[in-house]
């Protein structure tokens, strides 16, 4: 007693999510040839200020917080 629809999702239980239309281009390549994801380098640098000792990011110029300046 299975209907269309169970076995449409029985037989596609292996595709992945997102649908069939866009596949991994390079997954025949091996790991080490495959392109690096893009490192998300905007600038930001870790600092803590001397004054209070925060721990924050900042892309500013001075280690000194904006509470504290």
């Amino acid at each position: 007693m299975n209907k269309p629809d169970e076995e449409r999702i029985d037989a596609g239980a292996d595709v992945k999510p997102g649908g069939c239309c866009y596949g991994d281009a390079y997954a025949s390549l091996p790991a080490e040839l495959r392109p690096k994801l893009a490192a998300n380098d905007d600038g930001l640098r870790h600092v803590t200020c001397p004054k209070c000792g925060l721990i924050y990011w900042t892309n500013r110029k001075t280690d000194i917080c904006i509470h504290c300046e």
